[in-house]
């Protein structure tokens, strides 16, 4: 459980950073290497889910995207200084509870 809880988390902070350095790129004038990075970045997050242990590829990319939502919402609030509100947490926490019930829900 700790390794898929792991890997989901560096998969949503290279999507998350990835996209983040070619946003800067293209729409704050950075220079145009950091969309390059952010291509690279981006690349290396398609591989981290790979990794994973569960068979079923629809069922890890619909986990993940649950946990997506929570990273994405913590980016916000750490990097562009957006904090969430009381709706952003209740959304972050039915992803949570939707994420577990489909990674560990007993099925034969």
């Amino acid at each position: 459980m700790f390794n898929a809880i792991l890997l989901f988390i560096l998969a949503g902070l290279a999507e998350i950073g990835g996209g983040y350095l070619i946003w800067l790129s293209l729409r704050e004038a950075k220079p145009f290497w950091y969309g390059i990075i952010g291509g690279l970045i981006l690349i290396v997050y398609g591989i981290i889910p790979t990794l994973q242990k569960f068979p079923n590829f629809g069922r890890v990319y619909s986990a993940y995207g649950g946990v997506f939502i929570i990273l994405a919402i913590l980016w916000g609030w750490g990097i562009d200084k957006k904090v969430p509100d009381v709706y952003d947490w209740i959304g972050c926490a039915i992803c949570l509870v939707g994420v577990s019930i489909m990674l560990w829900a007993p099925r034969h």
